[in-house]
């Protein structure tokens, strides 16, 4: 099989599992928004790297989301994250963390916090995206 057939192969059968690994995170990045424990920026994030590999028309839906558009764009430009996005999430896991530690049971109760801490300490680590400036009429 030459390399072009079996690019075509590849593409075809993985399409499907690059949509659904997307809309996946996409669903439980806007749950998050809900539930602090779950982290809304890197799931975003992941939804759009997958979008961008499985369907053009995902991906462009995404970049065009006037909340999840420039989430996107920023990180696709600059590797960065919006300060705004940054507390938010900060602050989100930390009540979750806290407020899991009654409810879990004790051999877990420092699960969440763990990850929660690692997932702020990676989102820490990049850098900050610049402000954008608010375009006229909007509020």
């Amino acid at each position: 099989m030459t390399h072009e057939a079996q690019s075509k192969f590849h593409t075809r059968w993985q399409r499907p599992l690059w949509l659904v690994a997307g809309g996946l995170s996409l669903l439980i990045g806007v749950i998050g928004i809900f539930l602090p424990l779950l982290p809304t920026t890197p799931l975003v994030l992941l939804a759009a790297y997958c979008f961008s590999r499985g369907s053009k028309r995902w991906e462009a839906w995404m970049l065009a989301h006037p909340r999840f558009g420039p989430m996107v764009r920023d990180w696709r430009e600059s590797r960065a994250v919006p300060l705004r996005a940054k507390q938010l999430a900060t602050v989100m896991m930390t009540i979750s963390s806290v407020g899991t530690w009654w409810v879990i049971p004790s051999p877990w109760r420092w699960a969440p916090g763990v990850c929660c801490l690692m997932v702020a300490l990676w989102l820490w680590s990049l850098p900050t995206a610049a402000p954008r400036p608010r375009e006229v009429g909007k509020s």
